[in-house]
């Protein structure tokens, strides 16, 4: 079974517009790591976050064998949330099946990361549009509104990116 570990911005830009639930549209169990959940202080999206970790049963758990090279691949010293998932990439990808392990996070820099290391990533935007796909009754009305809703909560998107997600729930 693969992993998909998530990171700060998107339990952040989910949460502010009640849609957590979208993230169960992915393949793969969902991995919140704790120093990933001790970043997201900001209501409702706390809240929205501790709620859907319980009623979902969503490991949070640190991959501790593979944190201190994740500290060294990312250059710091304690261990971060962004480490936190790196440390997962490094215990569960399998060379041979790029969908062993995935990532959803916003930061380019941790997105370029797990790619490098042969994992697959997408973000906010991309987990929208994942739903929608998945999902016949994620109408492209809805989705407009949840992006539209994320939008003014601070994921800053394009005109042009609006429309690929609402044309890519159009099928």
């Amino acid at each position: 079974m693969s992993r998909v570990y998530v990171g700060p911005t998107p339990l952040y830009d989910l949460g502010q517009v009640g849609e957590l639930d979208l993230l169960t549209a992915l393949d793969g169990q969902l991995v919140i790591p704790r120093p990933v959940i001790e970043e997201i202080t900001v209501e409702p999206a706390e809240t929205a976050l501790e709620r859907f970790i319980e009623e979902e049963s969503i490991e949070t758990a640190v991959d501790e064998a593979e944190i201190g090279a994740a500290r060294d691949v990312l250059d710091v010293e304690r261990t971060t949330a962004s480490a936190a998932i790196v440390a997962g990439i490094l215990a569960h990808t399998d060379p041979d099946d790029r969908t062993a392990v995935g990532v959803v996070s916003d930061d380019r820099r941790l997105r370029s990361i797990t790619e490098g290391f042969g994992a697959s990533s997408t973000s906010s935007f991309g987990v929208v549009v994942r739903a929608a796909l998945s999902d016949s009754s994620l109408k492209p009305g809805h989705v407009k509104r949840i992006v539209r809703r994320m939008d003014s909560y601070g994921l800053h998107m394009t005109g042009e990116m609006r429309e690929r997600a609402v044309g890519a729930a159009n099928g």
